[in-house]
């Protein structure tokens, strides 16, 4: 597949990212500089004292654990279905 390739900028806190995306993906490379951005603010503003390079290691940890836990609760999702289904099949031989 040859998909159609978009140059873009995003600003990371001081940094500007430039980058050729699958312009059918260019909103989420957007949404994902927001988050980011959004990640970094916070830290800055709880821990005032540290680096921009402390500053950045916190955000990569807490993107890795927002992705584990996403992957975490995806896995899951099957085992929950499934144990909803055999709930309802409980509840009908209950009744």
């Amino acid at each position: 597949m040859n998909e159609r390739k978009q140059h873009i900028t995003l600003q990371l806190d001081a940094h500007h990212i430039s980058l050729n995306v699958q312009a059918d993906k260019e909103h989420l490379y957007r949404k994902a500089a927001e988050v980011i951005n959004e990640r970094y603010r916070h830290y800055q503003k709880i821990a005032p004292n540290r680096s921009a390079e402390q500053i950045w290691v916190y955000v990569a940890l807490d993107m890795a654990v927002n992705l584990q836990a996403d992957a975490h609760a995806h896995r899951l999702q099957p085992v929950d279905e499934k144990i909803q289904e055999l709930n309802k099949i409980i509840i009908q031989y209950i009744k």
